[in-house]
């Protein structure tokens, strides 16, 4: 089989490039550049979430570079152009977690030279990310900020249970969702199942045609999208989000937004995510499935990694964070109560938290020139 190529220079803003580093924790990590000219630039290090890829950056990078940086945007393990990774669904799911991803921002940072990132920024499953790297590493990682997936912190330990009876075990939610008057489930449930990844690579209307109605029903250009705080992680409360959130349950995720897929005349119209644009992602995953990206969730639902995630308990991020996410975005609120743990209780020193008009879940796409300058500025804050 022929060594994958770079991502072309004509589907790439002029002043980006595409290349490859290798040997990143047994990667060849596939990266798009901006401000790579003038050597010994602060670096800024970008991670995108699912359904995405180093190009999801491409909007900002420019403006970023132009104000000083040197900005480098992965496709993440599991995604994209970036190889050795394994999609075997009964594969080894240890390489897909949050610490071992870390290690892979980590490797790419010290690979390129940089002893320090001025910040590190992820958007959706790479805010975690981020915030994981500002919390272990603050000596490399000197800012954080996140994008559209709050962080209440790491999972705590727990505490005084000496001589005390043992927790109740927590009610089931997903029979709870399952026995709701229209019964539902969870999408990173759903995400963790063997099918997810065959349901959308395979799925009926093509995966062109997939991601558009996937992208338009989670963005601000669904008019129906009106997201506002829930008041408990409880199965009627949760049901009140979207389909994309809390699902049909006899529905897989290609059913459930093809309900919502836009007429030509709309899609054609999409300022933020053209024809050419969707092209890109659309042939980068008909080439690589989506389980790399899935295997992500997996490790979240099956609880096996939460252990070591706990060393970290009681433990804030403790250098400068901003958080931004579009004013139609569920995802501030999936969690209830983490948009305002994320304030109280895991950052320190929250610089700025910000919801952006006219954008949903894709922020840096939908709103691009809002994102780079509160970037800008909080990058600029002292």
């Amino acid at each position: 089989m022929a060594e994958i190529e770079a991502l072309r220079g004509d589907v790439l803003p002029a002043g980006i490039r595409a290349r490859f580093v290798d040997g990143i924790n047994g990667l060849r990590m596939h990266v798009l550049e901006a401000g790579y000219e003038t050597p010994g630039r602060p670096c800024l290090l970008l991670l995108h979430g699912f359904p995405e890829l180093a190009y999801s950056w491409r909007k900002v990078m420019l403006p970023l570079a132009a104000a000083g940086f040197h900005v480098v945007a992965p496709d993440q393990r599991g995604y994209g152009r970036t190889t050795g990774w394994n999609a075997d669904y009964d594969g080894d799911l240890a390489p897909f977690r949050y610490l071992n991803i870390v290690r892979d921002s980590l490797g790419l940072v010290a690979a390129l030279g940089h002893r320090q990132v001025a910040a590190v920024i992820g958007h959706d499953f790479g805010s975690p990310i981020a915030a994981y790297c500002g919390l272990i590493r603050p000596d490399v990682f000197r800012k954080v900020a996140l994008l559209s997936a709050p962080f209440a912190g790491p999972p705590d330990l727990p505490f005084a249970t000496d001589g005390q009876p043992s927790p109740a075990p927590a009610a089931d939610i997903h029979a709870a969702l399952a026995a709701l008057p229209r019964p539902r489930k969870h999408y990173h449930w759903y995400y963790s199942t063997r099918a997810a990844d065959a349901d959308m690579r395979h799925c009926r209307q093509g995966i062109h045609a997939f991601l558009r109605a996937y992208y338009h029903h989670k963005s601000a250009d669904w008019r129906a999208i009106r997201p506002f705080r829930l008041q408990a992680w409880r199965a009627d409360e949760l049901a009140r989000m979207p389909t994309y959130y809390i699902m049909d349950l006899g529905e897989n995720m290609a059913e459930t937004v093809a309900k919502e897929m836009p007429g030509p005349a709309e899609a054609a119209a999409c300022r933020w995510l053209g024809e050419a644009e969707l092209a890109v992602y659309s042939a980068e995953f008909a080439r690589t499935g989506f389980q790399g990206g899935l295997n992500w969730y997996r490790c979240r639902t099956n609880g096996r990694f939460a252990a070591e995630l706990q060393i970290f308990s009681g433990r804030r991020i403790e250098v400068p964070t901003l958080f931004m996410a579009g004013e139609a975005d569920w995802g501030v609120y999936q969690t209830p109560g983490d948009f305002e743990k994320m304030q109280t209780a895991a950052c320190a020193r929250m610089l700025g938290c910000h919801l952006l008009p006219g954008a949903g879940h894709w922020v840096q796409q939908e709103q691009p020139e809002p994102v780079a300058r509160l970037l800008r500025d909080f990058l600029a804050a002292g």
